[in-house]
């Protein structure tokens, strides 16, 4: 019986000490008085069987309780007020555990319905950039692209936020030439920088071979390229001129590794909000001057693809100035990512 074995110890003490006291009185007293000490055993004896007695009448009615809440899919730790029994912690932890596998297989259901909403919704949108171009009207045919462009590229970012989120994120580790990844994500981006005439100076060498994840790394200088846009100056300057936007992107290599630079001329990042701007869903102190409305989702989720690639993503900036990106990655295959996928 749990009681008998729960207070085993306690009991061999008191024997030991209730023998050791007789002994003394027999041996070390001087007395032949026996009834004394007959009656004080017996005294104590029945003390100690009404302590115990009614030490255990409360177990056992912890235990019955015990038992009833076992049998519910509810939290009982809280609601037993000392619980020092396995049993109630392990029912507690195969509570949390289920729930917490229950909220995991939601989290996955959800990420796969909004993975196949976006791949739905891209076909629609593609037919639709198609139909654009039988619209006549210039302007008309221009407001009405640089917004089906923006849907998808909003698409895009939470299909790939969406990937990035899944428990079955992987990283495909290869040799990739980081010229390729560049002129992927200026195609990405080609609608917006013409429509904003941004003039680019790219000077990335096609002998520059990294080992990264292509799709990851474009997904990652598209972010780049598209706060380039967003921040873009205005047309003209305070005297009236009109204003040049340039992105400059330039790689430079020594030994191992290679940097890749991304540069432009827009409106740049406060000093108060540079060492922010990697943080989820902060958007900065100046609201992009009412012209964006930002999740502040696109660079943290860049951040968090470059530390899984083990790529280093930092930015420095002068506000009213420029804003300059810098991608460092590695140009030799490192021993973890000799066996395949890098999850």
């Amino acid at each position: 019986m749990k009681w008998f074995r729960k207070r085993g110890r306690d009991y061999a003490l008191l024997l030991l000490f209730s023998l050791s006291f007789n002994l003394y009185f027999l041996f070390l007293m001087q007395t032949s008085k026996m009834a004394y000490l007959l009656y004080l055993d017996l005294l104590l004896l029945v003390l100690w069987a009404i302590t115990e007695g009614v030490a255990f009448l409360g177990y056992r009615q912890k235990e019955r309780r015990k038992q009833l809440f076992l049998k519910e899919d509810e939290l009982i730790s809280d609601v037993l007020s000392t619980p020092e029994d396995k049993e109630v912690f392990v029912h507690d932890l195969t509570i949390l555990e289920r729930r917490i596998q229950d909220g995991f297989d939601a989290h996955c259901s959800l990420q796969d319905y909004v993975a196949k909403w976006c791949h739905e919704l891209k076909i629609p949108l593609a037919s639709a950039l198609l139909m654009t171009e039988k619209i006549t009207d210039t302007n008309v045919r221009i407001s009405m692209r640089d917004q089906l462009e923006r849907m998808n590229l909003q698409v895009n970012q939470m299909l790939q936020g969406c990937r990035l989120q899944s428990p079955l994120f992987d990283l495909q580790i290869r040799q990739v030439a980081l010229s390729e990844c560049v002129r992927a994500s200026i195609r990405n981006n080609q609608f917006f920088l013409i429509r904003e005439k941004f003039e680019l100076d790219v000077t990335v060498d096609n002998d520059v071979i990294v080992y990264t994840d292509e799709t990851w790394l474009t997904y990652i200088l598209d972010q780049i390229l598209s706060n380039a846009v967003k921040y873009a100056k205005t047309d003209e300057d305070a005297q009236g001129k009109q204003t040049e936007r340039h992105i400059r992107i330039w790689c430079e290599h020594n030994g191992n590794m290679a940097a890749l630079w991304i540069e432009d001329n827009g409106e740049g990042i406060s000093e108060c909000d540079i060492r922010r701007v990697f943080e989820k869903g902060y958007t900065g102190s100046n609201y992009h001057n009412g012209k964006y409305k930002s999740t502040g989702m696109g660079l943290y989720l860049a951040m968090q693809i470059a530390q899984k690639l083990e790529h280093e993503l930092s930015v420095e900036s002068v506000y009213g100035e420029y804003t300059r990106f810098c991608v460092v990655l590695h140009k030799k295959e490192r021993e973890h990512m000799r066996h395949g996928t890098v999850t």
